[in-house]
């Protein structure tokens, strides 16, 4: 149930967007156990000076294709599971749409399954089964 939001400078193509979308949900798909379905992002583009980065704190040099990742889980996840994700998003940005791994950034953050609604009202995660039913298993 992860949910991600996805901030970058303005100017890349609708194809970019798609690669990092794509390669961002591959990853957490491959390595956070997450239903293939279970897909809800959001894309910043901001403006020159309204993403404001280091160019090189613990990493870098970063250019100005750096992405931050922010990742906010229904659960948490191990830090073996967190280091994957972290090297499999890496990797795949690289290979489509070329992004430079100095140049990605991710947060994951937790949250209690109580505190997402995935609509009508409900806090679906608190109810039994629910995890079956986002695996797409018959309860």
């Amino acid at each position: 149930m992860p949910f991600a939001r996805i901030s970058l400078l303005k100017g890349k193509s609708q194809d970019y967007l798609s690669a990092l979308s794509d390669a961002i949900h591959t990853a957490m798909v491959e390595t956070f156990n997450v239903p293939s379905a279970d897909r809800f992002q959001v894309i910043h583009q901001h403006e020159p000076g309204e993403l404001i980065f280091d160019r090189n704190y613990l990493a870098g040099p970063r250019s100005d294709d750096f992405v931050l990742i922010s990742i906010t889980t229904g659960k948490p996840r191990t830090q073996e599971m967190r280091n994957a994700f972290f090297r499999r998003t890496a990797e795949l940005l690289q290979r489509s749409p070329g992004l430079r791994p100095e140049d990605v950034m991710i947060v994951v953050s937790t949250s209690e399954p109580g505190e997402w609604s995935f609509g009508g009202g409900l806090a679906q995660m608190t109810e039994p089964g629910w995890e079956a039913r986002a695996m797409g298993t018959p309860t």
